[in-house]
């Protein structure tokens, strides 16, 4: 009998210690206790971490395109959105953010992401039952016809030969179209960026939206107009070759 009041008074003190342990002093309660960042499931908190750095706090003002423009998110459906936030967009400065592709969110994480950003900057029916231009095509532009569409859309914001204007900055700077893909000049050509006071493309000449062919026309100008080698290229003397005299 006396073994079993000591085995329980043993089980007692052990259980008491427990329980002073948990009341420590100092010791954080359970909603202090930091977060497993895989376990992260708030839209804000996410898109903060991951996002606002380079497309802006509020989807807009920040480097990359604004995702809170309509006329974005209705070229750009959820398998594109996934696509980038999954595997990032090679030749750019987007990364990827998926754990499968070497990031750090999970596969649910990219859906919360992309989920959020529809439902919180998208808005239905937004070209009143029109059709915008497609986000992508296969069709391969020409460029010939894409150096007068330019001259039509373009040259009146970024000048003549596309080296800046009176209302915005060169688009031909190969620095510029080396951190820029086709597709990612395709999008802004569409999309605008109003956050920076560029329209889209139906406002580039007003009452004359631009076509699809337009668009396809003037990417493949631009793109024709990227540098093989970008980058301001410096001349090689003899001493910066080391040569000694």
């Amino acid at each position: 009998m006396r073994l079993v009041l000591l085995i329980f008074g043993a089980v007692g003190l052990y259980a008491l210690g427990l329980s002073g342990c948990a009341n420590a002093p100092g010791r954080p309660a359970p909603s202090e206790m930091p977060v497993v960042p895989s376990e992260i499931s708030d839209f804000t908190a996410l898109y903060h971490q991951n996002c606002a750095g380079c497309h802006g706090a509020e989807g807009k003002g920040g480097a990359a395109i604004a995702l809170a423009n309509p006329v974005y998110l209705a070229i750009a459906n959820d398998t594109i959105l996934r696509h980038a936030t999954t595997s990032g967009i090679p030749g750019t400065s987007m990364p990827a953010f998926a754990q499968s592709a070497g990031g750090m969110l999970t596969d649910k994480q990219v859906e919360t992401i992309v989920s959020g950003i529809r439902a919180r900057w998208s808005k239905s029916d937004f070209f009143g039952g029109g059709d915008p231009p497609p986000y992508s095509s296969s069709a391969t532009g020409d460029r010939a016809r894409g150096s007068e569409v330019y001259a039509t859309f373009c040259s009146s914001c970024h000048g003549l030969a596309g080296r800046g204007g009176p209302k915005a900055s060169s688009i031909v700077d190969g620095s510029f179209l080396a951190l820029i893909s086709d597709q990612e000049i395709r999008t802004i050509v569409i999309a605008g960026r109003p956050e920076l006071g560029a329209p889209d493309w139906r406002s580039d000449v007003p009452g004359k939206p631009m076509s699809a062919q337009d668009i396809s026309d003037v990417v493949a100008w631009l793109a024709s107009q990227r540098p093989k080698f970008p980058g301001q290229p410096f001349p090689m003397t003899a001493k910066s070759m080391g040569e000694i005299r």
